[in-house]
């Protein structure tokens, strides 16, 4: 399961890259999305670092269970890569739809189950 988060990190890193050189041609446009202080703007670029973000979740989790060997299971692997998706995923949904920010409940369950099920799994015997 290793792998899974490997790669999910770095697609995510490279999607948040990606997504920001693309924000990043309209960042000068002082109205694009409603303006700088905007909700719509504010929720784009949070979903551009959040690929970033929960990448780096991914590969600290491929490392920690890996050459660190602390134990960890499939379904954390999974959660994490899950979340590497949707909260971005979200993040823009909700840009678009404010009414959407309950589901954050999702992706932030994702990441909460794996890392303190980590810590859990290694403080307590």
């Amino acid at each position: 399961m290793n792998d899974l988060n490997v790669i999910s990190g770095w697609i995510g890193i490279l999607i948040g890259v990606l997504s920001g050189a693309l924000i990043g041609l309209r960042f000068g446009h002082e109205q694009w999305l409603g303006g700088y202080a905007s909700w719509s703007r504010r929720m784009v670029r949070l979903g551009h670092i959040a690929f970033i973000g929960v990448g780096l979740l991914n590969l600290a989790y491929a490392i920690t269970v890996g050459p660190l060997h602390w134990r960890g299971t499939p379904a954390m692997s999974i959660s994490l890569a899950s979340a590497n998706a949707l909260m971005p995923a979200i993040c823009f949904l909700s840009a678009w739809k404010r009414s959407l920010v309950p589901l954050f409940c999702v992706p932030v369950g994702l990441i909460l189950f794996p890392t303190a099920g980590m810590l859990w799994m290694r403080l307590m015997p």
